[in-house]
């Protein structure tokens, strides 16, 4: 992930310093402490439940405050997961991979996979072809109705949660018609805000950068410029 960054950095002829945050070490106390200078959120990929309540914090923050942030798998839905709550008001709404009790699980085992206790083989590997909504940010990123990315997770967007999620200023940008997967949100109402729930970091390139981490990293030079 950090050399995609730097790769979307060459592109825009910046050196991209990376501040590494603990998210272990975050709350709502004190996340405005450690992005106050920082012109992008990244929150990457994860599993389990450590850490999450700090992520979710900065995710808010980001949200709020107007900083460009991307969302890489696990933070794609995280993003939806803190979008639930304290945007939609949706009362304990979660994945099952933090909270197996949840009343709703935004973020679920999905495709048959019901149980939480055989998890063998039950990974989302490879590449899937993932179809653009025109007029989004992910369109101006890849400037195409059809990219394939690769995918490495096990947890999904619940659809029963798709018609209130996409209120009109969550919108879903990226989908899998064969699989009816979710694969890419954004917010209308924030100069960028992107999550997917691929990993674009794996076809990054040193002379080739990612057009969403191209992008991402144009919100954040633009926003420094702002600032």
């Amino acid at each position: 992930m950090s050399e995609s960054l730097k790769h979307a950095g060459y592109a825009h002829k910046v050196k991209i310093n990376i501040h590494w945050i603990d998210a272990e070490e975050v709350d709502e106390s004190n996340i405005a402490d450690y992005l106050k200078d920082c012109d992008g959120l990244v929150v990457p990929g994860g599993f389990g439940k450590r850490a999450t309540t700090g992520k979710m914090a900065a995710i808010t923050y980001a949200r709020v405050n107007k900083i460009p942030f991307f969302g890489l798998c696990y933070g794609m839905q995280l993003a939806v997961i803190e979008y639930a709550q304290n945007v939609l008001n949706i009362v304990g709404a979660n994945s099952t991979e933090i909270d197996p009790d949840t009343p709703h699980p935004i973020i679920s085992l999905q495709r048959g996979r019901l149980s939480d206790e055989d998890l063998g083989g039950t990974l989302r590997l490879g590449l899937y072809d993932c179809e653009i909504k025109e007029g989004t940010l992910a369109y101006k990123a890849y400037n195409s109705k059809l990219i394939k990315e690769r995918h490495r997770h096990r947890y999904e967007f619940n659809n029963h949660y798709l018609e209130q999620v996409e209120d009109g200023k969550m919108v879903i940008s990226g989908f899998n018609s064969e699989y009816q997967l979710v694969e890419m949100i954004e917010l209308n109402n924030h100069p960028w805000f992107v999550a997917v729930q691929f990993h674009p970091e794996f076809l990054s390139r040193p002379l080739r950068p990612h057009p969403l981490f191209k992008d991402f990293i144009g919100a954040a030079v633009k926003h420094k410029h702002i600032e």
